[in-house]
């Protein structure tokens, strides 16, 4: 199997298959070195720019849904044109990537890629994105819904989604829900009475 056979087949596994072709174009119009990766917990892909190699890597995590791996793969594409164009002392997401990640995702934006409860906060997040989807609440909200232990429902809880002084367990803790402070939520750990700043978007459990 070739290389471009191999890239454009770990594409069609991991994304929209009608976002595959387009995917692989991008990829092949600017080849980069492209890893499936493991699931990390602080980032969902990854693009470092470095000017001693001739060509670059692009990460994503393996465990997202087809809609969270594709909008996170044309984000990192838009980082690898974004340099490549404007030169190193760009900022990461500065006018020069929301411009490039702007008019990679546009032809995209349609229903016969994204389902419509996506496609409506995604055209919103799209006129002025930001360094992570992620962050994102009315977004994030609905591409979780797509997640494979969601089972494509409504059933999980954010923690945005809960009252001031409501108790929540995330990762076997159990906190309190205190203050939120735009994209982060100041949480009381129970057990040992420390403070934590914890995304909006942290999908957590009902103690």
């Amino acid at each position: 199997m070739t290389i471009d056979q191999q890239v454009y087949k770990a594409l069609e596994s991991k994304v929209p298959i009608r976002a595959a072709q387009y995917c692989w174009d991008l990829w092949k119009a600017d080849p980069f070195h492209f890893i499936i990766s493991r699931s990390r917990a602080t980032k969902l892909g990854d693009f470092r720019y470095h000017i001693n190699k001739p060509v670059q890597t692009i990460t994503i995590n393996h465990d997202l849904n087809p809609y969270q791996f594709l909008i996170t793969y044309v984000h990192e594409v838009a980082h690898h044109r974004a340099f490549k164009t404007h030169g190193r002392a760009i900022k990461p997401h500065g006018w020069e990537w929301k411009t490039t990640f702007q008019k990679l995702m546009e032809p995209l934006l349609s229903d016969l890629v994204f389902p419509k409860d996506i496609l409506i906060p995604l055209k919103r997040h799209l006129t002025n994105p930001k360094a992570s989807s992620g962050t994102d609440l009315f977004l994030n909200r609905e591409i979780r819904k797509y997640d494979p232990l969601s089972g494509n429902n409504e059933s999980f809880t954010l923690l945005a989604d809960l009252k001031p002084g409501a108790a929540f367990e995330l990762k076997g803790r159990l906190f309190k829900k205190e203050s939120t402070r735009r994209t982060r939520v100041l949480c009381l750990e129970v057990k040992t009475g420390r403070k934590y700043l914890i995304p909006a978007t942290a999908q957590i459990n009902l103690a």
